[in-house]
């Protein structure tokens, strides 16, 4: 992916750190802002795909388990542009719901995304420029069953989002949400036993019948269709786009 085929600003010179950028839509925004010109600080979990991925792009692997959210409170973090993309799916109904699951669902995807934007803000403020990207989704805006704990999580950081663009915006600093609809990552994939088994359905069938229902475009988005609405809210040229909730979810919520 080259700056040409994204059609967007160059980010030369530009710092980013990416949650969750050791596969799936993490991975795609790390590659499509290298090839932009941005220095890339690739944050997972899992060690080994964090350094695959760096080691691919000329970037930095930081292998941080953000669940620990005790740790992220004293962090200082110097970087030009933070994209919140970590996080996980739990499907279940909510009188079955195991309530650790729900709580390390909200630190995931709700405390640590709070406590890296108040990390990265200080820097951001001194420098009069900084992009907040949270990679949020449709269930940010819509809800489905059996999802409680990933769409109440997507709900709060629409909310961190906007509470961080009006905060920031005065100073350059912008926070938007990006909200797809499913994703072909292996996020969505350890889905599918989950919901063939609640909606009583051959496996084969939950894309079509359980995933893709809502949308008016019949398929999955890409991880780099993500990526390259990514690169252009982080660029000069996205300035005044904040608060901002950008749908790409073939048209579910216009329903």
């Amino acid at each position: 992916m080259t700056a040409e085929t994204l059609g967007g600003p160059l980010l030369d010179g530009r710092s980013a750190i990416i949650t969750g950028a050791g596969s799936g839509i993490g991975e795609a925004c790390a590659r499509a802002f290298a090839a932009l010109g941005a220095k890339v600080t690739v944050a997972d979990v899992n060690k080994e795909a964090a350094h695959r991925v760096a080691a691919d792009i000329g970037g930095t692997a930081w292998e941080v388990d953000l669940s620990e959210t005790r740790p992220l409170e004293t962090l200082a973090l110097d970087t030009d542009i933070l994209v919140n993309n970590a996080g996980i799916q739990r499907v279940s109904p909510i009188h079955e719901f195991d309530p650790e699951t729900f709580r390390l669902i909200h630190r995931l995807m709700v405390e640590a995304p709070f406590l890296l934007i108040r990390a990265v803000l200080p820097g951001m403020y001194d420098r009069g420029f900084g992009r907040i990207i949270n990679i949020s989704s449709v269930h940010g805006l819509r809800a489905s069953a059996f999802k409680s704990a990933y769409v109440s999580a997507k709900h709060a950081l629409e909310g961190l989002s906007k509470a961080a663009a009006l905060e920031g915006g005065p100073r350059g600093v912008t926070s938007n949400c990006i909200n797809p609809a499913y994703v072909r990552t292996a996020l969505v994939e350890a889905q599918i036993a989950d919901q063939a088994r609640i909606h009583s359905i051959p496996e084969a069938d939950v894309v079509a019948s359980v995933m893709l229902t809502e949308s008016a475009v019949k398929r999955l988005v890409e991880p780099g269709e993500v990526a390259s609405l990514a690169a252009w809210l982080a660029g000069s040229a996205a300035g005044m786009v904040n608060g901002a909730s950008y749908t790409m979810d073939g048209g579910w919520s216009a329903r």
